[in-house]
């Protein structure tokens, strides 16, 4: 892998939030290593490779990462841009970090599909069952009506109980379980679970987490690291990080235009607070050493790449099998089609824990019917 050395930007203020793009673009790309794959002409990779080129070229994104496999090759694996030291109100004098296919990130809400990969493989060897009651994991969250409230209500974001209040939000109560299980409890659902889509942004996160802890006296991280991580050789991709490695992780910056009404206002609500205070508390030694199932898994794309290929064949991969491949299909299964997303405000298809393509309306592109994965945040996305 060739590591590049980053000659010093210009500073130039900008009322837009936008990085500092060098003129000599390949002085800040990076390529790990990359094979041929059958069926796949070079020139289709570097189409892929010069629209992730253009997209940071906008100077929205400091860093992008792209990692993409073709029947279980890597075919690319590539970043450009920085890690640190190149957001919008950087002065020059930080130091500027490579952003390589090495560089761990925050993924957001791409953590909500390796979440609900947990409660599935939890509920195929019957430790749980995603059709009994919240309550039955987590005693007096039937409170307030949501006694009727399945962990498959949560996994497809209709529990009826999108929200949460803003103290949840305080990274001081981040590693509270005590507290988020009370906070969780006395929430009131705003309709009958089932009925209704509604993105839970945070909060489902929390009670899948909480339930994959009472059912097996280990926190998510513990289970997922060592089900699922350690049998396929993954360095990262788990909840948060230790306090030594914070450092490590990308920075997240707010770049582009203030974001104005109406939009603001559709980001606070599905997502719980305002654009510019999520992405700086995503900095946060609190956020990144914590637990939040929903939105602080940390990885690369290499890593996810490979979660989804064991996905993509059918919970087996290098001869290992992890999932069983009726597992896959089930949490694949379709329990919202194209339906108006009260939360997120756009119609959406959504499985037990995945957002699903579709042949026109879709976050892959066109044609992406057979397609599962998830959006993080705005502008991160996996799937296969």
């Amino acid at each position: 892998m060739r590591i590049p050395t980053f000659p010093r930007l210009p500073l130039v203020p900008d009322p837009l939030r936008r990085i500092r793009v060098p003129d000599d673009l390949g002085a800040v790309t990076t390529v790990g290593t990359e094979r041929d794959a059958p069926g796949l002409h070079p020139r289709a990779v570097e189409t892929i490779w010069q629209a992730a080129v253009d997209l940071y070229r906008s100077g929205m994104h400091p860093a992008v990462q792209v990692c993409v496999r073709r029947e279980g090759e890597i075919v690319l694996d590539r970043a450009i841009g920085h890690a640190r030291g190149n957001g919008p109100r950087d002065d020059g004098s930080a130091p500027l970090v490579a952003g390589t296919p090495e560089t761990p990130f925050v993924t957001y809400s791409c953590s909500k599909a390796v979440t609900a990969i947990v409660v599935h493989m939890l509920h195929e060897r019957g430790i749980l069952d995603i059709e009994s009651p919240v309550s039955a994991y987590i005693p007096g969250y039937g409170r307030r009506g949501k006694d009727r409230i399945t962990v498959a209500h949560v996994l497809a974001h209709r529990a009826g109980v999108p929200n949460l209040p803003r103290e949840m939000f305080d990274l001081d109560h981040a590693g509270d379980r005590e507290f988020l299980v009370r906070a969780l409890s006395q929430a009131r659902p705003f309709a009958r679970p089932g009925r209704f889509l509604a993105y839970h942004a945070v909060s489902g996160g929390y009670i899948l987490g909480e339930v994959v802890h009472r059912v097996t006296g280990q926190d998510i991280r513990t289970v997922l690291a060592r089900e699922i991580l350690e049998p396929l050789g993954l360095r990262w991709t788990n909840y948060g990080v230790s306090e030594n490695e914070t450092g490590e992780v990308a920075l997240n910056y707010v770049t582009g235009p203030p974001t104005a009404p109406p939009v603001s206002q559709l980001v606070a609500r599905g997502l719980g607070l305002p654009f510019d205070e999520l992405v700086e508390s995503s900095n946060d030694p609190r956020f990144l050493t914590s637990i939040v199932p929903s939105a602080n898994l940390v990885s690369t794309a290499r890593e996810f790449s490979a979660l989804y290929e064991l996905l993509r064949q059918g919970g087996e991969v290098n001869g290992r099998r992890l999932l069983e491949s009726k597992t896959v299909r089930d949490a694949l299964r379709e329990q919202s089609h194209l339906e108006f997303d009260l939360s997120l405000g756009w119609p959406t298809r959504f499985s037990y824990g995945f957002m699903l393509g579709a042949r026109v309306l879709s976050l892959y592109g066109r044609d992406t019917q057979h397609a599962f994965g998830h959006l993080g945040f705005t502008n991160m996305l996996t799937w296969a």
